[in-house]
């Protein structure tokens, strides 16, 4: 990889990964909060909905939280029959009301037992683990086996995505951004400390992907796993320590300046 490459990720990451990003991202939901547990939440539902245009999205997001009362935590906790019917008709793309409960029960079920959503990732970890495959691979099943019902939720596992089957990961691997890089800038919340900012795997969408192919750090045609792990090594070639900083490069060069 050539300097001038080098030079022009660390200009773009610069540009991009800095607080007036914020207002027109996903990651500006999590952001209206500050107890860990509503970040951790919110940041959650922000990522599973990050799927179409930002406004959209950033527009359904404040929708849920508005009928979470704003406080994801305490509903998520403590909603009874009478919260959780006002979600009925609440739909994103082909994220739907059944969907959410699923989510809100999983969550119930978490939060009964821990104090952060860390340990629903963390737990599946093993030591010398380079990446957070298993982590991700490991929440899946945890999601859809909490109890005998989540093992027959068919729908909703479509949004959350599993290594096993392949998928790209993107919007789970922005979420685990959010939560465990921490840099000066304040973008990302740096909230979590048992995995390290070299083990993410870099979120790939379809602009990330484009403007990666264009700058000769991906191969793979698929935007997938392997892709994922493609363009994620590569970056560690710039940054050992914290390649998915350059996400935030990859994505403006796509979205914001059309690379």
């Amino acid at each position: 990889m050539t300097q001038n490459l080098h030079d022009l990720l660390n200009k773009k990451t610069a540009l991009y990964n800095q607080p007036d990003f914020i207002t027109n991202d996903p990651v500006s939901i999590p952001h209206r909060f500050t107890r860990q547990q509503d970040i951790e939440i919110a940041g959650l539902f922000a990522a599973i909905l990050a799927w179409g245009n930002r406004k959209s999205i950033i527009a359904s997001c404040t929708k849920l939280m508005t009928l979470m009362d704003n406080a994801p935590f305490d509903f998520v906790l403590h909603a009874g029959p009478k919260q959780l019917n006002r979600l009925k008709g609440f739909v994103h793309r082909t994220f739907n009301t059944y969907d959410l409960w699923h989510l809100l029960q999983f969550l119930q079920h978490h939060y009964s037992k821990q104090q952060s959503l860390e340990t629903a990732f963390t737990q599946w970890m093993q030591p010398g683990h380079d990446t957070i495959e298993q982590a991700l691979a490991g929440f899946h099943h945890y999601v859809f086996g909490f109890n005998e019902a989540a093992h027959e939720e068919k729908h909703c596992r479509k949004h959350i995505s599993t290594p096993e089957k392949k998928s790209a990961c993107k919007r789970l691997n922005m979420y685990l951004r959010w939560m465990v890089r921490q840099d000066s800038s304040g973008v990302d919340f740096g909230l979590w400390k048992n995995i390290s900012p070299a083990q993410l795997v870099c979120p790939l969408d379809v602009h990330v992907a484009r403007v990666a192919r264009g700058l000769g750090l991906l191969q793979r045609k698929q935007n997938d796993w392997q892709a994922a792990t493609e363009l994620t090594h590569q970056l560690k070639q710039f940054d050992p320590a914290d390649p998915v900083k350059y996400d935030y490069a990859l994505f403006g060069l796509g979205v914001i300046e059309k690379y």
